[in-house]
């Protein structure tokens, strides 16, 4: 019985995750998840309490994917500092130019989202989503030989957000270009 409910549970999880990330939390209701999962409003309400748990149980599910993610675009990170940074930004167009719809990072999308809700749930697993990912780039410039890695993380952190932002906005991956220029001239400075 219990391989049922982990299905089930995992079929509502990921109806939420598309409707989340396709229409928002604000614009994705109870009764559309359920729609999508195939299933009641009561069943989805006898797995989850309310629609801010199903938001933060699809978050950890996403952070899970997030890390696969980053540990496939580790595996392609050349070992100098401007391979790495070429790289790392390529990988992110890629990403963007190759995912239909792409609408930027879902985690800075909901935080934005929810910026009157400090306390929500979402917000802390979106917090420690982005310091992983931070931390998980600090290492990669440590190995690069970057002097002041952690700060070169947040620096890179704050142009790779930014560019994706900017891409949505205007619809241009030069953004991503640009973010990435700028990297290489922090890292040149030291």
């Amino acid at each position: 019985m219990r391989t049922k409910q982990d299905k089930t549970r995992r079929r509502i999880i990921e109806a939420a995750y598309e409707s989340f990330f396709r229409s928002g939390f604000a614009r994705t209701s109870v009764d559309g998840i359920a729609e999508r999962a195939g299933m009641t409003k009561r069943t989805l309400y006898s797995y989850f309490r309310s629609k801010d748990d199903l938001l933060a149980a699809v978050l950890e599910q996403y952070s899970d994917l997030a890390a696969e993610r980053w540990q496939r675009v580790a595996a392609r990170l050349p070992s100098d500092a401007d391979g790495l940074i070429d790289s790392y930004f390529a990988q992110l167009a890629g990403w963007a130019s190759s995912t239909p719809r792409w609408s930027g990072s879902g985690f800075t999308r909901l935080v934005v989202e929810l910026a009157d809700l400090p306390g929500h749930p979402a917000r802390a697993i979106a917090h420690r989503a982005k310091k992983a990912t931070e931390s998980w780039l600090a290492e990669r410039l440590r190995s690069a030989r970057v002097s002041l890695p952690a700060a070169r993380a947040r620096d890179i952190m704050l142009l790779m957000e930014g560019s994706m932002v900017l891409m949505l906005i205007h619809g241009d991956k030069r953004y991503i270009d640009a973010a990435a220029r700028a990297a290489k001239q922090l890292i040149a400075q030291e």
